[in-house]
């Protein structure tokens, strides 16, 4: 003889207590038991794969990885990106943004599996020191004659304005449009400008104060509000050996939302130094003069190097 256990519910129905739309009672089965205590049924993930496996970029590009996780309907399809060396590469929601020469390898990750991707990042125009077009010796500091334009590389011409950047930060910003999207309104952490978010190229970097200060001593150095091949900016001139070095009125962007300030009439260039968390380093610049002093760090300035 076989023994039926009857459930609560059942009975429940069988004594006429139950929900007037409980029309049939069953015999208690066990329900599928996928190992975690609990009745419903959880699909695991068994594999994540990427779009690309390998790729090169030079310093300031990006590109997106897309993960596809197997099978589609997994119960948490959830991942996590990482990177081997964010100094190079960085890494978030997919989006690869070159940072530094070198190689980095980005990983995604859901559960316990994982798929990879080969990052080679390469300087587009590396410049050395020793090229006479691109330094000039002022006060016994050794300047680029040109503004920094895109993430390692130096604008076109001594009169090209480059691209703005906030202290201590990688990101470039155009120096042309009244406006921009995607600004960050917070400020820069850091004590001094990390070599990683430089964006010199190679053999180069952002001043220090002290270096920036050579510029003012007026027992060394002239400086004259100027235009030079119809371009107008601040010119210094090493009074010892006549060498001179232009800086272009390429105004500034506001730290609140980005809005450019100032073309043509005044100028910012960042040095390396922090001062308190809301400040940096920095020389401005008009008609009416010059000097060092603080910046606050949100601030989009140009950046003049100097060779390492």
């Amino acid at each position: 003889m076989t023994t039926k256990t009857i459930s609560k519910f059942c009975l429940l129905a069988v004594l006429g207590l139950a929900s007037a739309v409980f029309t049939s009672c069953k015999d208690d089965e066990p329900k599928p038991n996928n190992g975690n205590g609990g009745g419903d049924q959880t699909i695991a993930v068994n594999g994540v794969s990427l779009n690309e496996t390998t790729k090169t970029l030079t310093i300031g590009g990006d590109f997106t990885l897309i993960a596809t996780v197997s099978p589609d309907n997994a119960t948490n399809p959830t991942v996590t990106w990482t990177s081997s060396n964010s100094a190079v590469a960085s890494v978030a929601n997919g989006k690869v943004t070159a940072l530094a020469a070198g190689s980095a390898t980005i990983t995604v990750q859901v559960g316990e599996k994982t798929a990879t991707c080969e990052v080679t990042v390469t300087d587009p125009k590396p410049t050395t020191p020793n090229q006479t077009d691109t330094v000039v010796v002022i006060n016994g500091v050794k300047w680029a004659t040109r503004n920094v334009d895109a993430f390692g590389t130096f604008a076109e011409k001594p009169e090209s304005a480059g691209m703005f950047y906030q202290w201590n930060r990688p990101k470039a910003w155009n120096a042309t449009d009244a406006t921009v999207t995607g600004w960050d309104a917070s400020y820069p952490t850091g004590t001094t400008w990390e070599k990683a978010n430089d964006p010199s190229p190679k053999g180069w970097r952002v001043p220090t104060k002290e270096e920036m200060d050579k510029l003012f001593n007026i027992e060394k150095v002239s400086d004259e509000w100027t235009t030079q091949n119809g371009v107008t900016g601040r010119k210094f001139t090493d009074k010892a050996t006549g060498n001179s070095l232009f800086f272009p009125a390429a105004g500034w962007r506001d730290d609140s939302d980005g809005t450019l300030y100032y073309a043509g009439t005044g100028g910012g260039y960042w040095s390396s130094a922090g001062n308190g968390s809301n400040f940096a380093y920095g020389m401005g610049f008009s008609s009416d003069g010059a000097g060092v002093g603080n910046i606050g760090r949100a601030n989009g300035l140009s950046v003049r190097s100097v060779a390492e």
